[in-house]
């Protein structure tokens, strides 16, 4: 093996990456234990203690922070962590008027009424429903009389049609609704919530917010609701606001040398506040740091010399410990500060007076919300840090910011903003482009000329939003007329951010929230129990399989498979993605893929030993000839990863990148890190054997007449398929509230520890299958039903309710009454059709591009129709069983959104298999290609000589899941049965479906 040192080097430093990464789970877990046991069940206590620790190390070993940490450990989602999920809607009637100016038309604002009240019940947007509603009160009416305002006048012209007036309103709801989704974003990014997963639903006004892990929801809810605030300031430029900051820093030095000297007294005196800048509190025009007298600038250099003897060591983070003691404020927050040529203090230019690492930023907002340091601060500044850290860093900007007039207010707000868009000057560089109207662009022009007032000073003016400051543009040159180009290093994403930000104060349309629920594991944590435990076992029953099978060799796959898992958590956690149930099915498809491609391996070298070939050019060979089997089956695999990543949402994107990252991971175990251990097995003289007495001749003489008996395939794959499309035309599918929605109580049971499992069998058995039980706050279950789901009549909720009373009173444990239920909803389907079409468009597409990759690497059409058919097939079959047996199984069989996971799981397991088969066929038919030899025999030979390979790989996928489907508990148990069945009818589709699709469709091609 060629290139062991490389292999063996970049093994290592994957291993410590990620066991790195995987530390910062096992120490945030150790944190959150604490809290669980300092707090006994109290969650205001738990988000005491783990707010009062979230700057302090509890990463020894790096100094890690707990905030940094959460940030870092393995993500898991709302279905298995739980959390909080909110619903925020998006006022577009407030929209609407805005536009309109307020205007007073009667029919105008009965077609605002009518509109409103029918988007309850329709698919149609909102701004459609109103013209819709508009023109049917007014046939005649004109809406460019109501929108051709002066503000809208570069837009609409009093001669505009309808329909360009409705095309205008679309365009300003989807800028709305994009805004919107920019200031909440940036939001939940401050509030440091980790893998927070933020949809925006096609024609839709409605924002989903799922916050896995948030336990606090009037925290979450202030957070959110806020009115988004733009605002314009003036800044202070960093000479002027050092000696400010230098004497904070001697303010807090004194302080804390106070306070560690007489730790008896209550409270130290507080340090006599002497303003060493000349900024008088209610100054307008500061003084420049010119006037700093010789004995300040010797001091600041004093300090200045330290910044850089301890920037010379290497410590970024902080000063040196010399340097905390005497200058705190400085050893978190770095000044922009530089010692000149001429030996004196010089000052980097504009309005950031500070840098500091992200973990820094919470001390540095301490030390300012110290009474003394408030004070010493003038009433005419402000600090506010930059909403985002410089460019490839988590490094964080501190501007000054200068409030103006008597009321120390912003210099402009953010509703003169008429319009603003992301562009590309001359010179090809991003900008944005900002128009203001008529009143804005007076009060403009006059900040721009007092910002470019001194020739060799030019200032910043500050775009900020809630307390963030998103640019500081310097100021060029006067802008009179109001339009504005703001250019800097800005790519493409960020310009049109700036541009949303800016739009903010134009379009007020408010987002409020209509649902917000605080949920324990979708799953349910027994679930989660029973089915990690029942995966483990699972494994396990696998890997004993494996060595009982291919004995010391199959060590070595033991081996390959758990430093695979080991990796694949690794890398998962490193890139922060979520892990949901969809990502658990792509884990159980990735440990198919992986023993999998051991098994290829083993084939092969067994084929090599029963040749007669020595035990070490067998293990060459073997790795050698199943290397194409191998690629052609994991490259397919990744690409249909690919594609339902890019196209697909949600619980497809999580699937897909579980897949394609333990695709690489399999690969590189598979055929390097295997193929290591057994050199260095060899170069020890070990004797490997591939197989134990009773498992040498497992199908070895396998002759079974596949190819003769297409055509009965054929029949009961056809008759199954069209009974199961009859079955799905007529009775359909046992839908989970997922896709349909349902009626949602609140209940507070008078037994203590009634749990999730226990509420859930009695809603399923009398109420109906497909329910979902929640825990809800610290003592409540979210019960989720669709019994009656369909029932649009008065009363409906009423009777559900009474329904779900008798239920739950059939147990005395969980008996309860109207009063326990402490609020109700009918909630929508989590699943919106969008994504139900998005889920089957992006699948067809996946089949059509793995298609044409078979294409050119098999150069034959018929395989790729085989592949398409065979994948197809099985979803199919898959679906046709839930259809058909739906009612009729002891468990329940429901299309929820882990039924899409077991779908795609299936699609990716199908698509494996089949390319296998396909490559063996491909090298019989190139062996034996003479004209006496008859296709058929030949392809029959092929799938025979692949069965062992074929068998072994479904048996040990089938091993994990029937497992997980016996012990794995009722919650999941719909899930593990589709992707068991779904296995069977991909390894059956690929052996008895694929194969004569080829015959059938290329009799004279294959000869």
């Amino acid at each position: 093996m060629q290139g062991k040192g490389v292999v063996k080097f970049f093994a290592i430093v994957l291993a410590v990456v990620c066991i790195y990464q995987l530390s910062f789970t096992w120490v945030a877990h150790k944190v959150e234990q604490d809290a669980e046991v300092f707090s006994k069940g109290d969650s205001t206590k738990r988000t005491f203690y783990l707010d009062s620790i979230a700057t302090q190390p509890v990463y020894p070993l790096f100094k890690h922070d707990y905030q940094y940490v959460k940030q870092r450990k393995i993500a898991l989602g709302l279905d298995l962590e739980g959390g909080m999920s909110v619903t925020m809607q998006i006022s577009l009637i407030d929209l609407v008027k805005k536009l309109s100016n307020d205007n007073k038309d009667v029919v105008f604002n009965q077609a605002l009424a009518a509109a409103t009240a029918d988007q309850v019940n329709s698919q149609q947007d909102y701004i459609t429903l109103f013209v819709n509603e508009y023109e049917k009160l007014n046939p005649s009416g004109k809406l460019a009389a109501i929108f051709a305002t002066k503000d809208n006048q570069d837009h609409i012209k009093f001669n505009a049609t309808n329909s360009e007036v409705e095309s205008y309103l679309h365009e300003q709801a989807s800028t709305a609704i994009t805004q919107s989704y920019t200031i909440l974003n940036t939001r939940i990014d401050a509030f440091g919530v980790a893998n927070a997963n933020i949809q925006r639903p096609k024609n839709s006004d409605r924002i989903l917010i799922e916050l896995p892990g948030i336990k606090d929801p009037e925290r979450v809810s202030k957070l959110l609701s806020g009115t988004a605030k733009l605002e314009f300031y003036q800044t202070y430029s960093n000479s002027q606001v050092f000696p400010v900051i230098n004497n904070i820093n001697g303010i807090i030095a004194a302080k804390l040398k106070a306070e560690k000297k007489d730790t008896s007294k209550t409270a130290a005196k507080p340090a006599e506040v002497k303003p060493a800048n000349p900024i008088a509190a209610n100054s307008k025009a500061p003084a420049t740091a010119a006037k700093t007298d010789t004995a300040k600038n010797k001091g600041s250099l004093s300090l200045l010399n330290k910044v850089q003897k301890s920037n010379a060591k290497g410590d970024t983070s902080a000063l040196a410990k010399n340097t905390q003691n005497a200058d705190p404020l400085f050893a978190v927050l770095k000044p922009l500060v530089y010692q000149g040529q001429n030996g004196q203090i010089q000052y980097a230019p504009g309005p950031v007076v500070g840098r500091a690492e992200l973990k820094d930023t919470a001390a540095v907002n301490r030390y300012l919300r110290i009474p003394e340091v408030k004070a010493a601060i003038p009433q005419s500044m402000r600090l506010l840090w930059s909403v985002k850290p410089l460019d490839k860093t988590k490094t964080f900007e501190l501007f000054a910011i200068r409030l103006v007039g008597a009321g120390n207010s912003p210099a402009l707000a953010g509703d003169v903003i008429n319009d603003a868009r992301y562009d590309v000057d001359q010179k090809g560089s991003n900008e944005v482009v900002m128009v203001m109207n008529s009143d804005g662009a007076q009060k403009w022009s006059q900040i721009t000329t007092e910002a470019c007032a001194d020739p060799q000073n030019h200032q910043s003016i500050a775009i900020v939003l809630d307390d963030n400051v998103y640019s500081a543009p310097r100021v060029d040159n006067p802008i009179p007329g109001g339009v504005s180009t703001i250019s800097g290093s800005f790519t493409i994403d960020e310009a049109k951010d700036l541009a949303n930000v800016l739009k903010a104060g134009r379009l007020p349309a408010p987002a409020h929230i209509v649902a917000r629920t605080v949920v324990g594991p979708s799953l349910g944590q027994e679930a989660i129990n029973a089915g990690l435990i029942s995966s483990l076992v699972g494994l396990l029953v696998v890997l004993v399989f494996m060595i009982a099978y291919y004995n010391r060799a199959g060590t070595v796959a033991v081996v390959a498979v758990i430093i695979n898992i080991f990796f694949l958590m690794g890398v998962l956690t490193s890139i922060g993605a979520v892990l949901t149930m969809p990502g658990v099915a792509g884990i159980v498809l990735i440990l198919g893929i992986s023993v999998d491609a051991n098994v290829l391996i083993y084939e092969r070298v067994r084929e090599e030993l029963a040749l007669g070939k020595s035990l070490r050019i067998a293990v060459a060979d073997g790795f050698k000839h199943a290397l194409s089997s191998i690629l052609d089956s994991n490259i397919s695999t990744f690409l249909t990863g690919a594609i339902l990543y890019v196209f697909g949402t949600g619980p497809i994107q999580g699937f897909a990148i579980t897949l394609m990252i333990g695709i690489i991971t399999s690969l590189f175990c598979s055929l390097l890190i295997s193929r290591l251990i057994f050199e260095w097995m060899l170069e020890k003289g070990w004797d490997i054997k591939f197989s134990n007495p009773w498992s040498s001749h497992t199908f070895k003489n396998a002759n079974y007449a596949f190819v003769k008996n297409r055509f009965k395939f054929y029949i009961f794959s056809g008759i199954f398929i069209v009974a199961g499309l009859i079955s799905m035309a007529t009775q359909g599918f046992n839908y989970g509230v997922d896709f349909v929605g349902g009626h949602n109580y609140q209940v507070k049971f008078n037994s203590p520890n009634v749990s999730t499992e226990d509420v859930r069998h009695i809603v399923d058995k009398y109420l109906g299958e497909g329910n979902e039980v929640k825990t809800f706050g610290t003592d409540r279950l979210s019960i989720t039903t669709k019994y009656l789901i369909n029932d649009t009549a008065r009363g409906t909720d009423q009777k559900v309710q009474a329904a779900l009373i008798k239920a739950l009173g059939t147990n005395p444990k969980t008996k309860i009454t109207a009063a326990n239920i402490g609020g109700s909803q009918k909630v929508d389907p989590t699943i919106a059709n969008g994504l139900k079409k998005s889920a089957l468009l992006t699948v067809i597409f996946a089949i059509i591009i793995i298609s044409t990759y078979i294409l050119i690497r098999f150069r034959k059409w018929q395989f790729s129709l085989g592949a398409m058919v065979a994948t197809a097939h099985d979803a199919l079959m898959v679906l046709a069983f839930f259809s058909l047996f739906k009612d009729v199984l002891p468990f329940s069989l429901d299309i929820d959104q882990s039924f899409i996971a077991a779908i795609l799981t299936v699609i990716g397991y199908s698509i494996n298999d089949t390319v296998v088969v396909f490559d063996r066929i491909r090298e019989f038919l190139s062996l034996h290609h003479a004209k006496t030899d008859d296709p058929k025999a030949v392809i029959n030979d092929a799938i025979n000589n692949t069965l062992s390979r074929t068998i072994i790989t479904a048996l040990t996928v089938i091993m994990i899941l029937l497992v997980l489907f016996i012990f794995g508990g009722d919650v999941i148990r719909g899930f593990s049965f589709a992707l068991l069945i779904g296995v069977c009818f991909g390894t059956y589709s690929s052996i008895c479906v694929a194969t004569p699709v080829i015959i059938d469709f290329g009799k004279k091609d294959l000869r």
